[in-house]
């Protein structure tokens, strides 16, 4: 059995949720106001306080770093990649860490996840980061040559709602198209092709 937290940070909030295998043993969803928000500088500068209010909840339930297994996190603004699980590595933290691609709450979810996981040498992955590149050229149209389309969307979430209603619809996520909405701090509408977005 493997024991897997996960840790998404998102631009109001840090939602965390732990698994033993498959079985959600329990998440939580820390709000964070606009003034609590507002006194740090960069998204950067928010990592202490969003690590103790993750070690703060593990605390809460009973939960020690060393008998997690592996940290999950929400994959932020990096280059473009198809979707997937990857592990966490120091061009990616380096990436993150300068903004290449912008600056969002999501760039700490890699970070917090490998900070973490250092503490007791377990193993930190991202899984379908905002940067999910899977348009087709069209997509990539925008109404001017010198200004293609880009895709950052909230891929973790599309991609889940995506193959979850594929399994209530008996087929799976490859075999249909859907058009998902995600309704958050942000918002992203994208079609999805036969497992492509």
């Amino acid at each position: 059995m493997f024991t897997i937290l996960v840790i998404n940070p998102g631009s109001t909030s840090t939602k965390i949720a732990l698994y033993r295998d498959e079985k959600e043993v329990f998440a939580e969803n820390l709000f964070h106001t606009a003034e609590v928000i507002a006194k740090y500088p960069n998204i950067a500068g928010q990592f202490d306080f969003r690590q103790q209010a993750i070690e703060g909840i593990l605390a809460q339930n009973n939960i020690t770093l060393s008998e997690i297994d592996c940290f999950v996190g929400r994959g932020g603004l990096l280059r473009p990649i198809p979707s997937g699980t990857y592990r966490v590595n120091d061009a990616m933290l380096q990436d993150l860490h300068a903004g290449v691609m912008g600056e969002h709450a999501s760039n700490l979810g890699a970070i917090l996840a490998q900070k973490l996981a250092d503490l007791h040498r377990k193993p930190a992955f991202i899984v379908d980061p905002v940067v999910v590149d899977e348009m087709e050229p069209l997509a990539r149209l925008s109404g001017h040559p010198l200004l293609p389309r880009k895709s950052i969307f909230h891929a973790l979430n599309h991609k889940a709602v995506g193959r979850k209603a594929a399994q209530q619809l008996g087929r799976e996520y490859d075999q249909v198209n859907l058009i998902i909405t995600h309704l958050g701090g942000g918002i992203s509408i994208a079609a999805h092709q036969q497992g492509r977005v």
